[in-house]
């Protein structure tokens, strides 16, 4: 059995995790203005016209299709290390930020400028690995 005791500064963990709501309510305004300023009218998910708005919404599908792993990560694997991982969260979080500003541009490859958030990304599985091989036993 494993008691989990977790460290006053995990509650900075906790903050990272509500900061990435807000930055998908953020995503989603956007894609909502865009649709408004396209024409861009439900159910479609892309426009067959403007580019500009399939990259604001090509950048909000992005954020979603990583964030149940960013979550997970930032959750494990901030149980050892939760300044190492909420800091690692911020850097994830300031990285889709500035991707989805690069990409919202209509220039696709202006979302590079946001890659940073992979450092961030890669320290939170490093530290997920690290608590799954130490609880069992290995290290």
């Amino acid at each position: 059995m494993l008691t989990l005791t977790l460290q006053r500064e995990y509650g900075y963990v906790i903050l990272v995790g509500v900061g990435s709501a807000f930055v998908n309510l953020w995503q989603q305004s956007m894609v909502g203005r865009a649709r408004k300023k396209y024409d861009v009218k439900y159910p479609a998910m892309y426009s067959d016209k403007n580019v500009v708005f399939n990259c604001i919404q090509r950048a909000h599908q992005n954020y979603l299709e990583y964030y149940p792993q960013f979550l997970f990560l930032l959750f494990a694997g901030s149980i050892e290390h939760p300044l190492v991982g909420a800091a690692a969260g911020t850097v994830y979080l300031a990285g889709r930020v500035v991707y989805a500003l690069g990409y919202s541009t209509g220039d696709p490859a202006k979302r590079y400028q946001g890659a940073f958030q992979y450092l961030g990304l890669l320290t939170l599985l490093g530290t997920t690995i690290k608590l799954g091989v130490r609880m069992l036993g290995y290290f």
